[in-house]
């Protein structure tokens, strides 16, 4: 696999030894601070995208605000291949994510679960083409992350039952407008089946671990910050949001733990989960 230019970057500065006691601590602290901010690189530039078009762009414009962010997203992603910011594994992932995210947000929209206010022409039904890579940059910063801190796991659980269990959530986002919402059974379900589970992660020259649960939880509470700063950007808006902006409710860190599985099972396809050595 062609590696990112990031690959060297990283080998440079994992290569240097800043010494011992605090120095360490301190190098290691702003190592892993980098690496994570190279991994949210293109979710980092989408959100700044969103806030920079709600408080700058013009309304007169000819291209509607949609629109232009979903051809600011297609450059971002063009560019990041071009300059080899992104490998092009990363960016398949990154297509898998947003069919999935459009099928979803299609469904959800048609529910009246949110909407996207403004007008656009790029747009399937009433859903702008610019949503689907917010959930492109969730599986962006997953395969970036997998790579960039070495990811290894220990007691995880068979492929099989993964995507067993992927697929029930992904089917209860939908299936609970008419059936029973079994939400808390698919909970459950995830702490059984991962609650042996660790991923080891590699920051400077040794790898750590942490249970892989603690992993999930972290990132669906980026995640939901993430959609409070793109709410509060108006990009779209909740029920109960139409008259100002509110906080999104924190019930939705549940939707993104459970949303968190689905993407580790789709980026399995180009990173293979791997045990320490």
């Amino acid at each position: 696999m062609r590696h990112s230019r990031f690959a060297a970057v990283r080998a440079r500065l994992e290569s240097f030894d800043p010494g011992r006691g605090w120095r360490l601590w301190l190098y290691e602290f702003l190592l892993f601070g980098f690496k994570q901010a190279w991994a949210c690189l293109f979710g980092g530039l989408l959100l700044a995208l969103l806030l920079g078009t709600h408080f700058f762009y013009p309304e007169d414009a000819l291209l509607h605000r949609y629109d232009f962010l979903t051809l600011a997203a297609l450059a971002i992603q063009g560019a990041m291949l071009a300059f080899r910011l992104e490998t092009w594994a990363e960016a398949k992932v990154i297509l898998i994510f947003h069919v999935v995210g459009t099928v979803m947000e299609l469904f959800k929209t048609a529910a009246g679960s949110w909407i996207y206010p403004e007008a656009s022409v790029l747009h399937i039904g009433a859903v702008p083409l610019f949503s689907g890579f917010m959930y492109a940059a969730v599986g962006s910063y997953i395969a970036r992350v997998w790579r960039i801190f070495d990811f290894r796991y220990s007691a995880y659980p068979p492929r099989w039952a993964t995507w067993v269990l992927a697929g029930a959530i992904y089917v209860n986002f939908f299936a609970h407008h008419w059936l029973p919402d079994i939400r808390l059974v698919l909970f459950a379900a995830t702490i059984l089946l991962f609650a042996r589970t660790r991923v080891h992660f590699r920051n400077w020259r040794v790898h750590r671990w942490m249970p892989l649960l603690v992993g999930f939880g972290l990132v669906a509470m980026f995640i939901w910050g993430a959609e409070n700063i793109g709410t509060f950007a108006q990009a779209w808006t909740y029920p109960g949001q139409e008259h100002g902006w509110r906080m999104v409710s924190p019930a939705k860190l549940g939707s993104w733990f459970l949303l968190m599985l689905i993407s580790f099972v789709l980026v399995e396809l180009v990173a293979p989960v791997r045990e320490p050595d």
